[in-house]
């Protein structure tokens, strides 16, 4: 089989996020006890129609296919659309992932290496877009990498107020390898060390896992 035709069976390929039961399982229990109930009598369908929309949005919502990684040294952690590229003051760049509701939620890894800490940070729930998300509920990452320490860091945003990891420190990590997840709406910032010149531009679309955001 070609690479083409792998990438392709693989992007057919659709699971479920780990971390998303809290949310799914009632949904689905209510709309399965509903649409029993509307066998009895038809005035359940009033809440079972809107609860089986709610878990068919929430399957949706909560997908995570499969995925062959790109070909870039540094790959983007998120689905979503670029929202700032902006040099920081110790010379790295901070690329920012602006995730919609409708955005695959789960991150990925943008380099093979060692989780080195991952650390929850309190605060507020702005909308992701604002400016001032940063001081958001986040998880800050940094793994041990070929190109030294990157640092990535997933923000929950108004709609998304969970962030769940999926790895711990020392754990091994491979390009593209899913490390967690982002409930609904979000962003995920990525820290490019000092030299590498960013590929993506305010406006661009990203994959997790396989666009670059490096010129290599």
């Amino acid at each position: 089989m070609s690479h083409d035709s792998a990438r392709t069976t693989l992007s057919r390929r659709v699971r479920l996020a780990r971390g998303v039961s809290p949310w799914l399982a009632p949904t689905v229990a209510a709309a399965a006890v509903t649409s029993l109930l509307t066998r009895r009598d038809r005035r359940w369908a009033f809440a079972a129609v809107p609860l089986a929309a709610v878990t068919g949005g929430m399957l949706w919502f909560f997908r995570d296919p499969e995925r062959a990684p790109g070909t870039a040294r540094v790959l983007a952690p998120a689905d979503g659309v670029v929202q700032s590229v902006d040099p920081q003051p110790d010379g790295r760049t901070r690329v920012a992932i602006f995730m919609s509701p409708l955005a695959v939620h789960v991150n990925r890894a943008p380099l093979a290496g060692t989780v080195t800490s991952v650390e929850h940070v309190s605060g507020g729930f702005l909308p992701a877009f604002n400016k001032d998300s940063e001081a958001n509920e986040r998880v800050v990452w940094h793994f041990d990498t070929a190109l030294g320490d990157i640092e990535l860091v997933q923000i929950a945003g108004a709609m998304a107020r969970r962030v769940v990891p999926y790895l711990t420190p020392g754990a091994k990590v491979a390009r593209g390898q899913r490390i967690g997840l982002i409930r609904l709406g979000s962003r995920v910032d990525t820290y490019l060390p000092e030299g590498i010149t960013p590929a993506v531009t305010v406006g661009d679309r990203t994959k997790a896992g396989v666009t670059g955001l490096d010129h290599g």
